[in-house]
């Protein structure tokens, strides 16, 4: 009976200490994960200078859990470098390059130099995204309640349609719940997406020009008016204006997202408007003016 004991007191010790174990371990795999997650050579990062020294700087890597990285003086710039602070300066940001990655020592070397101007326009267009969005994120999290894994979940389910999150709210900006229709979440995070998104500035661009229109007919006033009234209104991602400025000059003026849109879209007016008046016999004479951007906000 006292054998019996002493075994079943051992097999529950056992059992604990392997409980013990697999916790240590799986903790372990964990922190080493977290230690080793390393960026892929010519990967594209943004930087924090730490530390310059006379052959080179040692930098934190933002995206990494702020591991340390070496920009070498070689691969700063080409040439001589007489004063490396003119390049890159302690707690400045920096768009750099991954030449090399040593997952053994986890030690990453970077370039300065063999980052092209487009390369680190891109990067800084992503980073600037990522952070509108997390903001974005962060409004949908503390109006709905939710917990770090819902707004994790609403991510990924963005990103399946949409490049960037940022894109997904910019999107919504522009075109309203129709850009997000097809994406599975729930009626009230949709809601809060576009509240959201109306704290975007739409970029917009203006063209515009006057038209001189005589008809000299005795309901002449009428077909103009008649003409232009179904000249106005809002087509194909664009709206026009036309305002009466006195006999016969009437200003147009067309809004879009972009210049090619409104091109077209003035070009169209123009033409209708000119066929119909030169057919009622009336005369027809358009000249442009100039053409400049803008911003606007949606309504709340």
């Amino acid at each position: 009976m006292e054998q019996k004991s002493i075994a079943c007191k051992k097999l529950k010790h056992n059992l604990k200490v392997c409980h013990l174990l697999r916790v240590y371990h799986n903790y372990k795999m964990t922190a080493t994960d977290e230690i080793h997650r390393l960026p892929e050579e010519g990967e594209i990062i943004i930087v924090t200078v730490r530390q310059v020294t006379g052959h080179g700087a040692y930098v934190t890597l933002d995206e990494y859990n702020n591991m340390t990285g070496f920009l070498h003086i070689s691969e700063i710039a080409t040439g001589w470098i007489r004063n490396i602070e003119r390049y890159v300066r302690p707690k400045q940001k920096a768009v750099l390059k991954v030449i090399r990655v040593n997952k053994v020592r986890g030690e990453v070397d970077t370039s300065l130099k063999q980052v092209s101007g487009q390369e680190r326009k891109s990067k800084l267009i992503e980073v600037k995204k990522s952070d509108k969005a997390a903001t974005f994120l962060d409004f949908i999290k503390s109006k709905l309640e939710l917990t770090d894994e819902q707004v994790q979940e609403i991510e990924d389910r963005l990103l399946q349609k949409y490049d960037y999150v940022y894109d997904a709210f910019e999107a919504v900006s522009r075109k309203g719940l129709d850009a997000i229709q097809d994406i599975e979440l729930s009626p009230e995070i949709k809601k809060a997406i576009e509240e959201a998104s109306k704290r975007i500035p739409i970029p917009l661009v203006k063209i515009s020009g006057i038209m001189e229109i005589t008809l000299k007919k005795r309901d002449g006033i009428e077909i103009i008016k008649n003409t232009l009234a179904n000249a106005e209104g809002t087509r194909a991602g664009a709206s026009s204006t036309i305002t009466y400025l006195g006999a016969p000059r009437y200003r147009i003026v067309v809004t879009a997202e972009n210049f090619k849109v409104a091109e077209k879209y003035i070009n169209n007016i123009v033409e209708k408007t000119q066929a119909n008046i030169e057919k009622k016999h009336g005369t027809f004479n358009f000249v442009r003016q100039d053409s400049k951007k803008s911003h606007t906000f949606q309504q709340a």
